[in-house]
């Protein structure tokens, strides 16, 4: 993985903590308007993360593919992974 490691793992240890929290929420039977909240504010973490490791594939992986004249695969991966984002 080419994304800065030390972010990317900062922001996976926020989330789980999160999780961990929504957790106890739940096994207090908390207000849904609370737990969803949170819910939104783990995802925005995530999205979050998940740019930043995307980012760093186009910037390393998908820009030697095309430097080294055989970018086809990593575009395919590209075009298959807009499709699960789409979904």
């Amino acid at each position: 993985m080419k994304a800065d490691h030390a972010q990317v793992t900062r922001l996976l240890k926020t989330a789980r903590g999160q999780i961990d929290g929504i957790l106890r929420m739940v096994d207090e039977d908390r207000y849904c308007l609370e737990v969803s909240n949170q819910l939104m504010a783990t995802q925005s973490i995530l999205k979050k993360t998940n740019r930043l490791v995307l980012t760093a594939h186009m910037k390393s992986c998908v820009l030697q593919a095309v430097k080294s004249g055989e970018p086809e695969e990593k575009l395919e991966e590209l075009a298959a992974l807009m499709e699960k984002l789409a979904d």
